[in-house]
């Protein structure tokens, strides 16, 4: 007997599980809140490692489209000083282990290799309740219920159905993200895009930093990192666009100016992304018919590992169930046992990254980590 599995979340950890459970002829509806594939950006650049997310995708039988999806040179990754100076230009010379793809494609990659009607859009989970022998209900905002007796957060860092089996909350880690974009950058923007290269670029200070990512098409995507409370933040209009940008670029007064263009020129409104994590080594007690994955199970630092690590979530627990086709708990044992030490050594990870982006030593941590000369672990 081949249990139905029950996704809440179409991100990229719960389309791979999909997708790997059908590999396995396992049916899975995925429940998504969003009202269609098109909804909103999907967010940017993501380096996809050749330790956890490209296995994931070979485990998903899809390598080999992925590499269609790779744009060629953005590995390359530059450090500069506040004054612009380069500090680190490090080429992409195509020997590098994590190629970089645009999010939504990869997400629309694992969208067409499911059959049709897998993903149910517009269903917003808002709770989740046990039924007993391992039954759960889970309930969505229009209304819908769903019933199943396997059922899987994919549901990021708000996730409605974590509540069923601990009472962890993410909790903010004392940095913001402010995030902006610039278009067609070597024509409109050309000093900025000289500055972020090819690749990626970070100008780091002990506490902030501007970092950037070339997308396709020219496309600049800013990251503006600040150590900062939320009150602070909640104290800037972020919705009068200009003011909020013009604010967050006071805090880089002196810095060059293709540099806090990236701020002060970008042409979307500066969105505010706050960080928090889940403590680190999170997990829970087996509770019969349930589990999570990704960011709803180890929200953690920004540190390039999370798409992965949700990814690599998917399809070992895709693959786990595959092997215990009669046994459930046997499947999200085995799972959970690799997942939670896997996740809890990447948390510590991403905290080491993080002190060497924006800690007191950077960005010489910085320069130091990207060079081999500082290990994470």
């Amino acid at each position: 007997m081949r249990t139905p599995v029950t996704i809440i979340g179409a991100g990229l950890g719960g389309l791979t599980l999909a997708r790997v459970l059908h590999v396995h002829g396992i049916p899975a509806t995925v429940h998504e809140a969003e009202p269609s594939p098109t909804a909103r950006s999907q967010g940017g650049m993501l380096d996809i490692h050749d330790d956890t997310g490209q296995p994931a995708l070979r485990a998903a039988g899809l390598i080999d489209e992925f590499r269609g999806l790779v744009l060629e040179g953005h590995q390359a990754t530059r450090v500069l000083g506040p004054d612009g100076t380069v500090l680190l230009d490090e080429p992409d010379d195509g020997t590098g282990g994590r190629p970089e793809v645009q999010r939504g494609e990869l997400r629309q990659l694992l969208l067409d290799s499911l059959p049709a009607g897998t993903v149910r859009w517009g269903r917003k989970a808002t709770g989740a309740r046990a039924l007993g022998d391992g039954r759960h209900e889970v309930t969505f905002a229009d209304g819908g219920t769903v019933v199943t007796s396997l059922l899987v957060g994919a549901d990021g860092a708000w996730s409605k159905v974590r509540p069923l089996l601990t009472d962890a909350v993410p909790e903010y880690v004392g940095t913001a993200f402010i995030e902006t974009y610039l278009f067609d950058s070597d024509i409109r923007h050309p000093a900025s895009a000289k500055a972020v290269g090819g690749g990626s670029m970070s100008a780091p200070v002990p506490g902030k930093g501007i970092q950037a990512h070339r997308e396709s098409g020219g496309t600049l995507h800013t990251y503006v990192a600040l150590t900062a409370s939320q009150e602070w933040l909640a104290g800037i209009d972020f919705t009068d666009p200009a003011a909020a940008a013009a604010r967050i670029a006071e805090e880089f007064d002196g810095w060059a100016p293709e540099l806090t263009a990236l701020i002060t020129d970008g042409e979307t409104a500066p969105v505010p992304r706050p960080l928090h994590a889940l403590p680190n080594g999170h997990r829970w007690d087996r509770v019969p018919g349930v589990t999570l994955l990704g960011d709803a199970a180890h929200l953690m630092r920004p540190s390039g590992e999370g798409a992965n690590l949700a990814m690599l979530d998917g399809a070992e627990l895709g693959r786990a169930i595959a092997a215990h086709p009669d046994d459930t708990e046997a499947a999200l044992t085995a799972y959970e046992q690799a997942m939670f030490p896997r996740s809890a050594e990447a948390a510590d990870d991403a905290d080491r990254i993080h002190e060497f982006c924006f800690g007191a030593d950077t960005p010489h941590s910085l320069i130091n980590l990207l060079t081999g000369h500082e290990q994470v672990h």
